[in-house]
């Protein structure tokens, strides 16, 4: 859960080991978890629907999300894009210790490393001043962390809910059993991240709870984006945080067998405050609770309105409804000038390459930036996406690919000290026509579309639009990405400003291997 060693991302083999943040996670296991092998009860139980607080009416939030509606109408937000890993971290924690009534946060993955413990430390201490903090995380990582779940379940003011979990809670060889009886179900993963502060604003984007996702990993960060939004976006994210707060596919931490342990808990509180005291990597950031009020209204001139529509998958019944990828494709649909498109995991289908050609028959200029294989995280996913390269510029894409030494990486992905030694991609984010913004958890490839929960947020605003495209659009240049053209023969080649690749860029040998022996597997699992 909140601290595990492995490093899994979403449900696939994660080909990268990254030694620091392996001595990390074992380091926060000892410190904060212990090893606990508990159960769920034979019978679980679904507690009665409860939802989120009104939102609130005191506060600096209500007060920035008051004007907005009083001057522009109750429908309208105020936006602000995310776009390096400082400003990600940053406003979480901003928004965290600026809430007075109500703290709602939904991820898939939350890590065991400095980020992952310092927002759980803030979470905490915001339910000790009155907050009430309602927790929901997919079980994918909570395996031997049944106590910590536990005893932040018996806080005041915490509800701690777990997605889709395992019965079996005792060492990987049960859990794996399990897995294979139960594959259709325990196959679902809930990719969504959400955090809401006082009903009144949400933080929507791709980034889980962990370093990778916030420039403080010493050997691979993400280039990742999120959209801050004050206001009307506030209701909407509440009514979407509800629907799985009370879905059966959510169970509450009380059906643990495991009970909470007053003593542990003192002990993995303590552990948590010296950690996040000591990490180096934090001296950018308060590593206190404070009044953000100054930072709050100096933001408020620079907030981008519009309005929005929040998109997710549904989790009422036995099913997932996959609702986002259809969304998705209307979205692109709209575009009659221009589509760019920022996805850090695509694997298309040839329905999708046709209506790309559609597109750009129809006079769009789409481009799209995607992983190379020297930036990817999951070399299975570029295995199935190679193949595709050359129909998608055929198809009339402008194709574009991350360089592991992105100009970008010291100034908008690591956050110093820390100097990773290469980044990826994990960004999901669209802009139509210069007005139109999509930002969400939500990949191109058949995970995303067919199996896991996905979420995302659409907003109308030239504004916001202008900033996403500007963001898109550096991140296209030669110094952060290889541009992919089709030579006389028909074959890829990579351009950026060193020259042209005639072979796909891989940062080792390794990778290469791994690119080659993950297309035995089957594509729709990715």
């Amino acid at each position: 859960m909140l601290f595990s060693r492995r490093l899994i991302h979403r449900i696939r083999p994660y080909f990268l080991f990254d030694k620091a943040c392996a001595a990390a996670g074992i380091a926060a296991l000892v410190l904060l978890a212990g090893c606990s092998s508990g159960g769920m009860k034979e019978e679980i139980v679904q507690l009665p629907p409860s939802f989120a607080l009104p939102p609130a009416t005191t506060g600096v939030l209500a007060e920035v999300a008051a004007g907005i509606t009083a001057q522009h109408g109750e429908e309208y937000s105020g936006f602000h894009l995310l776009d390096s890993s400082f400003s990600g971290l940053y406003w979480r924690l901003l928004l965290i210790d600026s809430a007075v009534s109500s703290l709602d946060i939904q991820t898939y993955l939350w890590y065991p490393d400095v980020s992952g413990r310092l927002i759980l430390e803030r979470a905490v201490l915001a339910a000790r001043r009155g907050v009430k903090v309602r927790l929901i995380v997919d079980d994918l990582l909570l395996q031997g962390h049944d106590q910590l779940v536990a005893n932040l379940e018996a806080q005041p003011n915490i509800e701690f809910r777990i997605f889709n979990p395992w019965t079996e809670r005792g060492g990987i060889v049960q859990r794996a059993g399990q897995m294979l009886a139960e594959m259709e179900r325990l196959n679902s993963r809930m990719h969504d991240k959400l955090l809401i502060a006082d009903g009144r604003a949400a933080v929507i984007g791709g980034r889980n709870i962990g370093d990778h996702y916030f420039g403080l990993n010493e050997v691979y960060n993400f280039h990742d984006t999120d959209l801050l939004g004050v206001g009307h976006i506030g209701t909407q994210a509440n009514e979407f945080f509800d629907s799985f707060w009370n879905s059966k596919w959510v169970v509450s931490a009380q059906n643990l067998t495991t009970v909470p342990d007053e003593a542990a808990a003192q002990e993995q509180w303590q552990g948590l405050l010296d950690s996040t005291a000591e990490a180096p990597q934090l001296e950018q950031l308060p590593r206190q609770p404070k009044d953000w009020t100054e930072e709050i209204l100096g933001e408020v001139d620079n907030l981008r309105i519009g309005r929005s529509k929040m998109v997710y998958d549904e989790a009422s019944g036995d099913q997932i409804q996959q609702n986002v990828i259809s969304s998705m494709f209307n979205f692109f649909g709209m575009a009659r000038e221009q589509l760019l498109i920022m996805n850090a995991y695509i694997i298309p289908s040839q329905k999708a390459i046709d209506f790309l050609q559609g597109l750009g028959d129809n006079g769009v200029d789409v481009r799209i930036l995607t992983n190379s294989l020297a930036t990817h995280d999951v070399p299975a996913v570029n295995s199935h996406y190679e193949p595709w390269r050359d129909d998608l510029i055929k198809a009339g894409v402008e194709l574009f690919e991350l360089r592991p030494d992105a100009a970008i990486k010291p100034t908008i992905v690591d956050i110093a000290p820390v100097d990773s030694e290469f980044i990826g991609l994990h960004s999901k984010t669209a802009v139509a026509d210069g007005r139109y913004v999509f930002v969400g958890s939500m990949n191109l490839d058949p995970r995303s579309s067919e199996i896991n929960t996905e979420m995302g947020v659409f907003v109308d605003s030239p504004e916001l639009a202008a900033d996403m495209a500007a963001a898109i659009l550096r991140d296209m240049s030669p110094e952060n990405a290889w541009h992919l053209h089709l030579d006389e023969d028909g074959d890829v080649y990579w351009e950026d400003s060193n020259g042209i690749l005639t072979e796909q860029p891989a940062r080792d040998g390794m990778q290469r291997v791994m690119n080659q022996l993950m297309k035995l597997g089957p594509k729709d699992q990715y």
